[in-house]
């Protein structure tokens, strides 16, 4: 069996952008035994080769700042008429199953991903996507993690595939770029040149109909065949929120 691993590493990093920007604080060994002190230890009565224990304290990081799934709570507050679910009430049964890749790292950063060109990479790979497969895009952008305009960098998946998708029975489906859609920065400069309200967050905005999650800042799709693995994307159990951070890992048997 072999693991790869499709989680980019949390850690801070000066270059990301502020609302992206994660802050962790690593404590000593030693610092741990002043708190034991505290507690009511006697350092005479430490162990002999006791140093102390490691400790860390995330200080900051969003839920969307790292490798993460999208609950349906993200796109909208509702789901075809109903309460849509929260990280925390992703049915665990949608984060495990057959893996599909779809290759479209030729596509230009602002660029989107059409259905067709979806189809068509499915039939020609002959390629079988049904109830459960979770589908993840390739689009080579994971190269930009670390540099400051990895959130301009990418091409975006379409509504339509990705109500294609929903379609053929995938829940969650996943990409390599910093998120779902096309770049923010270029949606809202294109909406605003064509003075049009239908252009910006289309493909996130089918949550508000149809049922998915999507996983953003995916790494490693390169490693992966075209099918044949599983994935396991089990998001972080955070009561009430829009999304989660999430170990993505390919199970190749």
């Amino acid at each position: 069996m072999k693991i790869i691993d499709l989680s980019k590493p949390i850690q801070y990093n000066k270059k990301d952008p502020w609302f992206m920007r994660v802050k962790i604080k690593h404590k000593s060994h030693k610092s741990a035994k002043w708190l034991i002190r505290v507690l009511g230890l006697p350092f005479r009565l430490f162990p002999k080769d006791f140093i102390g224990w490691a400790d860390d304290c995330i200080q900051k990081m969003g839920v969307h700042a790292t490798t993460h799934i999208d609950a349906p709570w993200h796109y909208s507050p509702t789901c075809n008429g109903s309460k849509a679910k929260t990280a925390d009430e992703i049915p665990l049964e949608w984060c495990y199953g057959d893996g599909v890749v779809i290759d479209m790292a030729h596509k230009l950063d602002n660029e989107e991903i059409s259905l067709e060109e979806v189809k068509a990479f499915v039939d020609h790979n002959q390629l079988k996507i049904t109830t459960g497969t979770i589908v993840l895009f390739r689009t080579g952008r994971d190269q930009y993690i670390g540099t400051s305009d990895y959130h301009t960098k990418g091409a975006g998946v379409s509504a339509e595939a990705t109500e294609w998708l929903i379609d053929q029975g995938v829940k969650v489906m996943g990409i390599d770029a910093w998120g779902w859609d096309m770049p923010l920065p270029f949606l809202i400069q294109k909406a605003k040149k064509e003075n049009n309200p239908d252009i910006f967050w289309k493909a996130h905005l089918v949550g508000q109909y149809k049922e998915y999650c999507h996983m953003e800042q995916l790494v490693n799709l390169g490693s992966l065949p075209l099918s044949g693995f599983k994935i396991s994307a089990f998001p972080l159990k955070i009561v009430g929120a829009s999304a989660a951070p999430s170990r993505v890992v390919a199970i190749i048997e």
